[in-house]
C-alpha cells in the first residue's frame, strides 16, 4: 500500500514539477505542459511502475483511488478554465477568423464521420464514443476529450489508447509548424493578415494564456479559492440535476451542466477577473493527464486498437487538408490558418508558442478566441456525434 500512496503523491507532484519547469525553461514552453504530462504518464505505463498484479488488494485500492481522482479533476477544471474567457470578444471577431473557425470545425466533423464508417470495427464496441472524443479533442483540445470520456463513460484503457495515438500523431505536426512549417502554409495561403478594429492583437501576450508565475502570492490565492469554490458549487448543481433527472450521478448531465454554468458565469466581469483560475484548472488537467496516460497498456494494442490509430491519423490528415482548402477559398492567411489549427487541435495554451515562432502577434487574439470557442462547443459537438453515429 505504501507504493500506492507513493504513486498517488507522484500524480500530484509531477504536475507541480512540470509547472515549475514551464516557468523556468523555454524548452518546456515549446513542448507544452499537457504533452509533457502525457509523455511522463506513458513512460510510467511502459516501465510497469504503476501496474499491480490483478486481483490484489493493492490493485483494487489503486484503481479506486485513480477513478476517484479522475472523476473529480475534470469537473473542477472545466469551470476554472472557462471563467477567464471573454466570449464577447468573439462577437467582434473578423469575418476571416469566423470563416477559419467554422471551416476548421466543419473539416473535423467531415473527417470524423467519414473515418468512423471507414475504420469502425466490431472489436471496439464503443467506436462511436471514440469518434465523439476525437471530435472533442480536435475542436478544443484535451479538456474536451477528458470531459467527453468522463461524461460518456468511456473505458479508461480505451481512452489511454486513443490518447497515445493522438499524441504520437499530433505532436510531430505541432513541432513541424513551430519549427518552420508555417512558412509552407504562408506559400499556400499567401494572404495578408487583417486585424479587427478596437483592441489589437498586440494588446495580448502569452502571459494571458498560461502563466503560472504568482499563482500562490497573497493577492491571487483568495481569488483562486473563490474560483475553486464556484467550481465545486457548479459540480454540486450538476450532480443534483443528474440525480433529479436520471436518478443517478449521470456524468453526461454533470459535465454539460457545469460547462453551461461556467460559460454563463464568464459573462460577469468579477468572475472573469478572478486571478489564475485558468492555471489552477490546468493543474487539475495535468493531474488527470498523467493518470490517464499511465493507464496505457502496450499489450492492449491489437487489431482493434490499430484501427483506432488509423482512424486518428485519418481524422488529423483529412481535417487539416479540408481546413486548408476552405481557408484557400476564403483567402485566409497562412498564419491565421496555423493558429486556428493549433487552437482547435491542441487548445489555446499552444497558440502563443506558434505566434512567437511566426513572429506575428496580429493573429494571437484570433487564435486564442478560436481555441476558447472550441473549448465551449467541443463537448456539445462530441455528445452530438456520440448519439448520432450508430
Amino acid at each position: 500500500m505504501i507504493r500506492v500512496y507513493l504513486i498517488i503523491a507522484l500524480y500530484v507532484l509531477i504536475p507541480v514539477l512540470i509547472i515549475e519547469l514551464f516557468k523556468r525553461f523555454n524548452w518546456m514552453k515549446k513542448i507544452g505542459t499537457v504533452v509533457a504530462a502525457y509523455a511522463i504518464g506513458i513512460l510510467f505505463a511502459l516501465t510497469g511502475f504503476v501496474h499491480f498484479e490483478a486481483g490484489t488488494d493493492a490493485a483494487l485500492a489503486f484503481s479506486k483511488l485513480q477513478s476517484t481522482i479522475m472523476s473529480v479533476t475534470v469537473p473542477l477544471a472545466i469551470p476554472l478554465m472557462l471563467f477567464n474567457c471573454d466570449f464577447r470578444l468573439w462577437t467582434k471577431a473578423l469575418p476571416k477568423t469566423i470563416w477559419s473557425l467554422v471551416g476548421g470545425i466543419t473539416a473535423v466533423l467531415i473527417a470524423v464521420v467519414s473515418g468512423y464508417f471507414i475504420f469502425r470495427t466490431p472489436e471496439i464496441s464503443e467506436f462511436n464514443k471514440v469518434a465523439a472524443m476525437m471530435t472533442g479533442i480536435y475542436t478544443g483540445g484535451t479538456m474536451n476529450f477528458n470531459a467527453l470520456g468522463a461524461s460518456l463513460g468511456v473505458d479508461k484503457t480505451l481512452m489511454a489508447i486513443v490518447l497515445a495515438f493522438e499524441m504520437v500523431l499530433t505532436t510531430p505536426y505541432i513541432f513541424f509548424i513551430i519549427g518552420g512549417g508555417y512558412k509552407v502554409f504562408r506559400k499556400i495561403l499567401p494572404y495578408n493578415d487583417v486585424t479587427r478594429r478596437g483592441r489589437t492583437d498586440e494588446d495580448v501576450s502569452s502571459k494571458d494564456v498560461e502563466n503560472y508565475r504568482g499563482m500562490f502570492v497573497k493577492e491571487n490565492v483568495g481569488g483562486m479559492f473563490i474560483g475553486l469554490g464556484l467550481s465545486i458549487l457548479f459540480l454540486a448543481v450538476g450532480a443534483g440535476l443528474a440525480l433529479l433527472i436520471t436518478g443517478t450521478l449521470n456524468e453526461l448531465v454533470v459535465i454539460l451542466t457545469i460547462t453551461t454554468l461556467s460559460i454563463i458565469a464568464s459573462f460577469f466581469k468579477k468572475v472573469r477577473e478572478l486571478p489564475k483560475t485558468f492555471e489552477l484548472g490546468m493543474f487539475f488537467i495535468l493531474i488527470f493527464s498523467v493518470i490517464v496516460a499511465s493507464l496505457f497498456d502496450i499489450h492492449s494494442v491489437n487489431g482493434g486498437s490499430l484501427m483506432i490509430g488509423l482512424f486518428v491519423a485519418w481524422v488529423m490528415i483529412i481535417a487539416a487538408g479540408l481546413h486548408l482548402l476552405f481557408c484557400r477559398i476564403a483567402h485566409v492567411s497562412g498564419d491565421l490558418f496555423c493558429v486556428c489549427q493549433i487552437a482547435l487541435l491542441c487548445s489555446p495554451p499552444f497558440v502563443p508558442p506558434v505566434v512567437g515562432a511566426m513572429q506575428n502577434k496580429k493573429v494571437l487574439i484570433s487564435g486564442i478566441v478560436i481555441g476558447l470557442v472550441g473549448y465551449a462547443i467541443g463537448t456539445y459537438l462530441g455528445v452530438l456525434i456520440a448519439f448520432v453515429l450508430p
